[in-house]
């Protein structure tokens, strides 16, 4: 946030969103009643460091501004504080000289308490919610705004794809070793993730819109979601029409795994070195796009989303619940994630990172694989656009046999299978795993494990060091 937003902000005063903390001596228990009500309300900015008229006259002490950070995000972790617990990342900022901290609280799915208290916002005040008809209107708005809590009773168990269920948790292991979901059965897992709902208008019980979005079979989202699809189309050579066509309407797992095969098949994967790591940009930029469009939409839209290569540029689009219409980029993104249950449940099996990561990482990668920024464009579609230019390289070697040596490896990879292309990519991040953990983490048998890693080895992809029990994976990518 600029000092000029800043500015107008502090001069129109405190609003059902905007609230200001002196903070002189630290930060106050009123505070968090704010951040409580702001999470159960429709999100906002706290100010630390500010007058109630809007006046910075001292601000903080910029010595201590990075404790008070630290304490505020380790109250926030804490469930006898904020409950459920709930990250954020306060921005410490100078204005006229002065220090003062910013924390953007975005609107949450839950309701939460601070210390069992519930706080909902009035204008520009904090109230203290104790009836119980109130409590439970609050719960009601909460599934009005997010459409992904949406209960339904009636969706039996077989109705979802329940057997996918070992490989997200072997999923989630990999993420970490020692990933909540290890002790738990998948019934417990699915109510963890909050797959498992109860209407507080009704009081039915029931798995709710995410959990048939994330698992369902195709029957029961054809039911639940008829407009829920996603195009994905392929236009070089024939622009009237396209080159190549995928209509994915599969849960959103598999449907992940469908795109993002269509962008491998597609897209040139440019050697780039991170440090002394070769990466794949291609994949990289495509995870992005293809998580942020299958995470964030708003499923109730008849508007297909959409995943469109070109010549010169690629773009995915999506119906959004808007927040201001603006161009983002990692300068002015605030964080709102528009279905908070599906994202979670991403981030858990490793699918995203957290909410903003993906601003930043495009901005990050793709001038390195087009030479040219994306743009990501918030509205009521929102949009994001990635330039193409197959002849650009990020970097170019001056030894013409490296580059000859280096050209023929990248057309062995462009020339592998999907599975073959998953098995490098896992093995690139887990080094010392097992055929057997392989065949698991990416759900094919042993033997074609075996089968793909014979010929990536004579490919000169991929080859095995140290002992045959304890030796490790190094991927040649």
């Amino acid at each position: 946030m600029d000092n000029i937003k800043l500015k107008n902000t502090f001069a129109v005063g405190e609003t059902v969103a905007v609230e200001f903390k002196r903070c002189s001596n630290g930060i106050e228990s009123d505070t968090y009643e704010t951040v409580c009500s702001f999470l159960n309300r429709y999100g906002g900015d706290i100010f630390l460091g500010v007058e109630d008229n809007g006046e910075v006259r001292d601000g903080v002490s910029k010595k201590s501004a990075p404790d008070i950070v630290k304490n505020f995000i380790t109250m926030m972790s804490n469930p006898d504080i904020i409950s459920p617990t709930f990250y954020l990342t306060p921005e410490i900022l100078q204005y006229e000289g002065k220090t003062i901290i910013h924390i953007h609280v975005p609107v949450s799915s839950e309701v939460h308490s601070y210390k069992k208290s519930i706080y909902d916002r009035n204008n520009d005040a904090d109230i203290k919610v104790t009836a119980t008809s109130q409590i439970a209107a609050l719960y009601i708005r909460k599934q009005k705004i997010f459409t992904e809590q949406q209960v339904y009773p009636y969706v039996r168990d077989d109705e979802l794809k329940l057997d996918m269920m070992p490989r997200l948790l072997q999923m989630a292991k990999n993420r970490h070793n020692d990933h909540p979901w290890n002790k738990l059965t998948d019934k417990e897992i699915i109510m963890s993730a909050k797959l498992y709902d109860e209407d507080k208008e009704t009081g039915k019980k029931g798995y709710n819109l995410a959990a048939v979005m994330l698992l369902g079979s195709d029957d029961v989202i054809r039911s639940v979601a008829p407009a829920y699809r996603t195009d994905a189309l392929m236009r070089k050579v024939n622009l009237d029409r396209y080159d190549d066509r995928l209509i994915v309407q599969k849960n959103l797992i598999e449907s992940y795994d469908m795109l993002l095969g269509f962008a491998e098949k597609h897209l040139l994967d440019k050697f780039y070195l991170e440090g002394d790591r070769n990466i794949s940009l291609r994949s990289i930029i495509a995870r992005e796009m293809l998580a942020n469009t299958l995470i964030h939409r708003e499923f109730t839209s008849t508007f297909y989303s959409k995943f469109v290569i070109e010549k010169d540029r690629m773009y995915t689009e999506n119906a959004n619940r808007a927040v201001d219409g603006q161009t983002i980029n990692p300068d002015n993104y605030r964080p709102n994630s528009k279905n908070p249950i599906i994202a979670n449940f991403f981030r858990n099996i490793g699918l995203a990172d957290e909410l903003g990561s993906g601003v930043r990482r495009l901005h990050h990668y793709v001038p390195r694989y087009s030479g040219t920024p994306p743009e990501l464009v918030d509205g009521d579609i929102f949009r994001i656009i990635v330039p193409l230019n197959d002849g650009y390289s990020y970097e170019v070697g001056t030894d013409k046999a490296h580059n000859k040596a280096q050209i023929k490896h990248n057309e062995d990879y462009n020339n592998c299978a999907l599975s073959e292309k998953t098995i490098l990519e896992y093995l690139s991040n887990h080094p010392y795993a097992t055929q057997n953990e392989i065949a698991a983490a990416i759900g094919k048998t042993r033997r074609g494990v075996q089968e793909a890693i014979t010929r990536l080895r004579e490919k000169g992809l991929v080859e095995r060091k140290g002992a045959k029990k304890n030796g490790r994976w190094d991927v040649n990518q």
